[in-house]
């Protein structure tokens, strides 16, 4: 099998995966997944699409993640995944699917406007 690129984004966290077939090592921007992300809520989180499939230790993963923060970056390696591994077997589509985990989350931060303090926050109004 040869090595499979994919994208995966969420609010401005951007993850690039290069998945191939091995015994189930992650490496983030050149780091251990648990050295990377220390919270296990975060490490199933990037685990997850490999947990509902049954393959935790059929790949390795070699993964640039930038833009955002930490819980932003867990989800846009998740979504590159699941998009790998449809790629692979496209069976694997009907169980990830219904999960939520193809998906691309369209929730952005709303932009400053001008004349107010943040995007809905006004100024302080005075009558007097």
């Amino acid at each position: 099998m040869e090595v499979i690129h994919k994208i995966g984004r969420r609010k401005t966290a951007v993850a690039r995966i290069y998945m191939k077939e091995g015994s189930g090592k992650i490496t983030i921007n050149k780091r251990d997944l648990a050295n990377y992300f220390t919270t296990p809520t975060l490490q199933y989180e990037v685990k997850q699409p490999f947990a509902l499939l049954g393959l935790e230790d059929a790949y390795d993963l070699n993964i640039n993640v930038y833009g955002g923060g930490i819980t932003g970056q867990a989800e846009a390696i998740r979504l590159a995944i699941s998009r790998a591994l449809c790629e692979v077997d496209i069976e694997n589509r009907a169980m990830l699917k219904p999960e939520g985990l193809l998906t691309r989350d369209p929730r952005m931060v709303e932009r400053k406007k001008f004349g107010q303090k943040k995007a809905r926050k006004r100024f302080q109004f005075s009558k007097r």
